[in-house]
C-alpha cells in the first residue's frame, strides 16, 4: 500500500512538472562551429533522454560482451551443481535403501562432479560401509577430519571404524579429539567419560563431568557426578580415607537414594564416631530403595555392640519399611545372630510360603541352630536350589555380587537392584573384578551371551531324563567362570514337601509311561 501511494505521488510530480513545462514553452538556441539550432526545451528534454537511452543500450552489449566467458563459465557451474546436488540426493537414499549397485553409481557420478564436496565424501564413505570397503571408508573418513568445516562428522566416522576393526585406544583417541575441539557434542563425551570410567580414571571423568555441564539438566548431571564420586570413594577408602569421606558425603548430597553413596558414606562416618550423621543417611536411603547393605552397615554402627542391642536396632530400621522382605530378612539374621529363634523365624513367616533363596537359605539355617534338625535344614536348601532369585545387582543381563560404576558394555550406572528376569544356574555369582581393570568397548551394545544358552536350559532336563531312562551315563559340561554371570533360566520351585517319603514310586511300563513320553 505505502509502495503505490510513493508510485501515484511520483506520477503526480512528473505531470506537474511536466504541465508546468508545458505553459512555458521558451527556445533553446545552440551556436556551435558555425552552426546554429534552434528548438524548444520539451525537444531538447526529449531528446537528452533519447540519446541517453542509446548509449546505455550501447553500454550494455559492450559489457555483455566483455563478460560473457565469466557469465557461460557461472552457468555451466550452476549446472554441474544442479547435477552433483542430484547424484548426492539419489545415492544418500540408495544407500539409505541399501541398494549398493546404485548407490556405487551415484557416487561416482558425485565424486566425479564435486570431489571437494562434503556431502560427496560422506555418500562415498557411506557407499564403502555399504559395501563392507573399511579401507575406502576410513580414507574418505580421514578427508572429512581434515577440513575445518566437516572435522566432527569426520572423527565421528572414524571413531565408529575404529570400533568396528577393534581398535578401542584409536577409537578413543579420536573420541578425546572430537570432545577437545567441540565439547558440546554428545557421542564424544560419552565416549570419553565412559572411557576414564573403565580406565579407572575417576577424576579425569569428573573434570569431563564439569565440562559437560551446560549440556546436561540438572538431574542428570547430579546423578552422574554422584556414581562417580562415589567410584572415586570406593577406589579410594583403603588409601585415602579422609578424601573417601568427603566424596562419599558430596555424593550423599547429590543423590541421598543411591545406595552405594549412602552405604559408604554411613560405614565411614560411624568410624569417625558420628553415629547420628550416619543414622540418618542410612534411614534416608532405606525408605527409598531397603538394601542389606545399607542394613549391614546400620547394624555395625556402634563397634563392639552385643547381638541383642544390634538386633533391637534392626528391628527399628525394619519398622520403617512394614512388609519389606528387605526388612524381614534384616530382621532375621540379626534375630539368629542373637539366638532370638522365635524372633527370627517370625520375621521369615510371611515369606516362607514361597520364598527366595535368601528366604530358604536363612530358614535352613534356623532349623540347625534352633532345632538341630539336619533334614529339614537340608530340604530348605534343596529348596534354595530351585527357589525364585532375589533382587541383585543388574545390568544388561548380566549380575553382579556388588555395586559396579561401569556395566559390561561399558555404560556408567547401568547396575540397578532389581530381581533378574531369569534366574542363575549353577554355581553362585562369581565376585567381580575392579571395573578400572577391565578393558570393556564402548560403543554399540554388544549381545548377551546369555540369551543363545536359555533355550538350551529349557531343553536339557528332559534330554537328560531321557538319557538315564535310557540308561546312557550323563554328561555335564564344565561352567566356564565368568567375571559376571549372565542369567539363564531356573525351574520352578517343587517345595521343601514335593517328595513324600511314603510316595509309591513310579511304575515304567514298556511301551508306555516315560517311556511313551519321552519316545
Amino acid at each position: 500500500m505505502i509502495r503505490l501511494v510513493l508510485f501515484l505521488i511520483v506520477v503526480g510530480a512528473l505531470a506537474l512538472g511536466a504541465a508546468w513545462l508545458a505553459d512555458r514553452p521558451g527556445d533553446v538556441v545552440v551556436t556551435w562551429q558555425g552552426l546554429r539550432i534552434e528548438t524548444s526545451l520539451i525537444v531538447l528534454g526529449g531528446a537528452v533522454l533519447v540519446a541517453m537511452a542509446f548509449v546505455a543500450l550501447i553500454w550494455s552489449i559492450l559489457r555483455g560482451i566483455v563478460r560473457s566467458p565469466l557469465t557461460l563459465k557461472r552457468h555451466l557451474s550452476h549446472r554441474r551443481g544442479e547435477r552433483a546436488y542430484e547424484a548426492i540426493s539419489r545415492g544418500l537414499v540408495a544407500v539409505g535403501a541399501g541398494d549398493l549397485a546404485a548407490a556405487r553409481k551415484h557416487t561416482a557420478e558425485a565424486t566425479r562432479l564435486a570431489p571437494a564436496e562434503p556431502l560427496a565424501l560422506l555418500l562415498g564413505a557411506q557407499a564403502a560401509q555399504l559395501g563392507g570397503d573399511r579401507g575406502t571408508a576410513d580414507s574418505a573418513f580421514r578427508a572429512m577430519a581434515s577440513r575445518a568445516d566437516t572435522k566432527a562428522l569426520g572423527l565421528r566416522g572414524l571413531f565408529i571404524e575404529a570400533q568396528r576393526r577393534g581398535d578401542h585406544g584409536g577409537a578413543y583417541a579420536f573420541a578425546e579429539e572430537a570432545a577437545r575441539d567441540n565439547p558440546s557434542l554428545g557421542w564424544s563425551g560419552k565416549a570419553v567419560l565412559e572411557f576414564r570410567c573403565i580406565t579407572g580414571d575417576w577424576a579425569g571423568a569428573l573434570a569431563l563431568l564439569e565440562g559437560q555441564k551446560p549440556a546436561l539438566d540438572k538431574d542428570s548431571y547430579r546423578r552422574q557426578r554422584a556414581v562417580l564420586l562415589t567410584a572415586h570413594a570406593l577406589a579410594l577408602e583403603d588409601t585415602d580415607r579422609d578424601s573417601a569421606k568427603a566424596y562419599a558425603l558430596e555424593a550423599v548430597k547429590l543423590a541421598p537414594t543411591l545406595v552405594p553413596a549412602a552405604a559408604l558414606a554411613g560405614r565411614v562416618l560411624a568410624e569417625g564416631g558420628e553415629l547420628r550423621k550416619a543414622s540418618r543417611v542410612i534411614n534416608k536411603a532405606w525408605e527409598a530403595q531397603p538394601h542389606p547393605d545399607l542394613a549391614r552397615v546400620f547394624a555395625d554402627l556402634r563397634f563392639g555392640d552385643a547381638a541383642r542391642d544390634r538386633l533391637k536396632r534392626i528391628e527399628a530400621l525394619a519398622k520403617k519399611v512394614p512388609g519389606h522382605i528387605e526388612g524381614a530378612l534384616a530382621v532375621a539374621r540379626a534375630a539368629l545372630d542373637a539366638q532370638e529363634f522365635a524372633k527370627a523365624r517370625s520375621a521369615l513367616a510371611s515369606f516362607a510360603a514361597a520364598p527366595s533363596r535368601r528366604v530358604a537359605l536363612l530358614m535352613a539355617e534356623l532349623e540347625r541352630a534352633e532345632r538341630n534338625d539336619e533334614g529339614r535344614a537340608r530340604e530348605w536348601i534343596a529348596r534354595a536350589l530351585n527357589a525364585a532369585p532375589d533382587p541383585t545387582w543388574t545390568a544388561e543381563g548380566h549380575t553382579s555380587e556388588r555395586w559396579l560404576p561401569v556395566s559390561p558394555g561399558g555404560h556408567v550406572d547401568a547396575f540397578e537392584w532389581r530381581v533378574p528376569l531369569r534366574g542363575i544356574a549353577g554355581a553362585a555369582v562369581i565376585e567381580p573384578e575392579p571395573a578400572a581393570a577391565a578393558p570393556i568397548a564402548i560403543g554399540p551394545e554388544p549381545k548377551s551371551e546369555s540369551a543363545a544358552p536359555a533355550t538350551a536350559a529349557e531343553i536339557l532336563p528332559s534330554r537328560r531324563l531321557s538319557e538315564q531312562l535310557q540308561g546312557k551315563p550323563e554328561t555335564r559340561p564344565e561352567p566356564k567362570p565368568e567375571p559376571v554371570i549372565p542369567l539363564i533360566q531356573i525351574p520352578d520351585d517343587p517345595g521343601p514337601d514335593a517328595i513324600e517319603e511314603n510316595e509309591p514310586p513310579i511304575e515304567r511300563e514298556a511301551g508306555g509311561g516315560w517311556r511313551k513320553i519321552f519316545g
